[in-house]
């Protein structure tokens, strides 16, 4: 028994150790093949898996429907864009607070993603007594209202710049290097793509290893219990107000920490990257992946990032090349596509394509007795 034990670890060690070098070569490899635009790709891609594993503290684990979850994205974006753009400048000079400009990314971050956590506060407080469509139509309208807030305030005091956005938003600065300039190690040149994907892979792992250490504590377990009977876990003495509000506050720092580090990623932020269409992308992630499972709901933003990325690069030469004409937009192929894949999936598989061993068992469970309560009652009246 301790040796299967100690082979099985040994495997174990071994397959972490191969993911990790395919993770670390990866982005040279596309940029070898593809080009870096598939490098960018890959990026952006990192910051919608932290924006999933976010959302699923709130809609996987507590099962609270989020609507409104790109919100949290724009808090932290905007926190890093104003805090590290000449934007607020001139308003701050001669007023003592200009050491709020310029903060390293230690500090910022951390920052970005306690403002995120107390909107989140802000969102789960009035609707800690509604379920369902009632708590989804609530989280719509508080994304709605973050986004139009950002639209407007421009006046009478320039805080966002309204709709033109704010741009000339610098750059991560880690020990003592911005990833702007590229920087050469054994003689291999790490550009800024590069530079941006290890940061993002690092941040996507550390959100990893929390909702993991989140999942089997005691609060993740109070979360599942509220998901499954808010009822009966209160009346086994958890308190489900506590518990609803920590998720909503746990799930929009993570995507406050992914909306800092888009900004400094593009370099400029509007409430034009913050529609509605944004929330409900990642909450497909979510649902497509498979609810409540970590793997699942990373396959599912990698899925639903990618794909419009990949029908971008093949349908558009293969219209070219036939038809000699753009016929189709991809992005209104991947609208259609996004629809055809929830529909399967909600028929097909329920329970997402790669969903948790419990959540299975559990609604092929409730298609079992519902098959068996069938045959019974058919049997009854034969």
């Amino acid at each position: 028994m301790f040796a299967i034990n100690k082979q099985s670890k040994a495997t174990a060690f071994i397959g972490m150790a191969i993911f990790a070098v395919v993770l670390a070569v990866l982005p040279f490899v596309m940029g070898a093949t593809l080009g870096n635009t598939w490098i960018r790709n890959l990026d952006l891609a990192m910051l919608y898996i932290m924006l999933a594993l976010g959302l699923n503290i709130v809609v996987g684990y507590a099962g609270l429907l989020d609507l409104g979850y790109i919100a949290f994205y724009a808090v932290g974006a905007y926190v890093y864009a104003l805090l590290n753009s000449p934007h607020l400048a001139g308003m701050l000079a001669g007023t003592g607070f200009e050491w709020l400009l310029h903060m390293p990314l230690l500090v910022v971050l951390p920052l970005a993603a306690l403002m995120a956590g107390i909107f989140g506060v802000l969102l789960g407080s009035p609707t800690l007594k509604l379920r369902g469509d009632y708590l989804a139509i609530v989280t719509l309208g508080f994304g709605e209202i973050v986004r139009l807030f950002m639209n407007n305030l421009d006046r009478p005091i320039n805080i966002t710049n309204g709709p033109q956005g704010v741009n000339l938003i610098e750059p991560v600065s880690l020990f003592g290097h911005k990833f702007s300039q590229a920087i050469t190690v054994f003689g291999i040149e790490f550009r800024n793509v590069h530079l941006y994907y290890y940061l993002f892979l690092a941040l996507a792992i550390l959100i990893i290893i929390v909702s993991i250490r989140l999942q089997s504590s005691r609060i993740g377990r109070a979360w599942v219990a509220i998901r499954e009977d808010e009822i009966a876990a209160q009346a086994m003495g958890i308190n489900t107000r506590n518990v609803k509000l920590l998720a909503f506050a746990m799930g929009a720092s993570f995507g406050g920490v992914s909306g800092a580090m888009f900004a400094s990623f593009q370099g400029f932020v509007s409430p034009e990257s913050f529609i509605l269409m944004e929330s409900i992308v990642v909450l497909a992630m979510v649902v497509l992946g498979g609810m409540g499972h970590i793997p699942g709901v990373i396959l599912g933003a990698i899925l639903l990032f990618l794909t419009p990325e990949v029908l971008r690069d093949v349908v558009n030469p293969l219209q070219d090349k036939l038809l000699g004409e753009r016929v189709v937009n991809p992005e209104n192929l991947r609208m259609l596509l996004f629809g055809l894949a929830l529909i399967f999936v909600m028929l097909v598989r329920p329970e997402g394509l790669w969903p948790s061993k419990r959540r299975k068992a559990e609604l092929h469970e409730q298609d079992e007795e519902a098959a068996a309560a069938a045959a019974a009652k058919e049997a009854a009246h034969g």
